[in-house]
């Protein structure tokens, strides 16, 4: 869906890092290797999302750190068409929504950094958890974003047991209550 809006596939790489988890960060050298292109290529996006002050630039030592500027007046759009686009919408609204007493949801792994490797790990965090319609909706949904949908169900003893762990990784969060 971006490419046949933004023609720069290091644009969209940089929109899909920044804006998929607008709490993750990064620089130059750091994206350049993540992306597999030239710093050069990198470099010039950067500067043109930072002109436009869609990303906020912070020097830290001798790198300079980016990251979504969220207070800037797209920025909501810009997550959302970003979240649209691979589908984390949908996953949000069909899966979570129709599980029955779901506390707590995330997304780990590579999702959680921006980047689209067509694997959406989700972990859910709940009670009475209806398993059939879990994997019919499942399907569905994968279906419709074009993705892979890994969940892991957890009650919420085995969540706490595995908080720590999650804690130590990047999450994107979809749905928080009290897990």
């Amino acid at each position: 869906m971006l490419k046949s809006l933004i023609t720069s596939d290091t644009r969209i790489k940089l929109l899909m890092r920044f804006f998929l988890n607008p709490s993750m960060s990064g620089y130059l050298r750091q994206l350049a290797s993540e992306f597999g292109e030239s710093t050069n290529g990198i470099r010039k996006e950067l500067n043109k999302l930072t002109e436009a002050k869609i990303l906020k630039a912070v020097k830290k030592g001798r790198n300079i750190i980016y990251q979504a500027n969220t207070e800037h007046p797209l920025f909501e759009d810009i997550h959302n068409i970003v979240m649209k686009s691979i589908g984390i919408d949908k996953v949000a609204t069909n899966i979570i929504q129709k599980l029955g007493k779901v506390k707590y949801a995330f997304i780990r792994g590579d999702y959680a950094v921006g980047k689209d490797t067509g694997l959406i790990d989700l972990v859910v965090v709940g009670d009475e958890i209806n398993f059939s319609e879990l994997e019919r909706v499942r399907k569905k949904t994968e279906t419709l974003i074009e993705r892979k949908i890994n969940v892991l169900v957890l009650t919420d003893e085995e969540y706490l047991k595995l908080k720590e762990t999650f804690a130590s990784e990047p999450i994107l969060v979809l749905l928080e209550g009290e897990a």
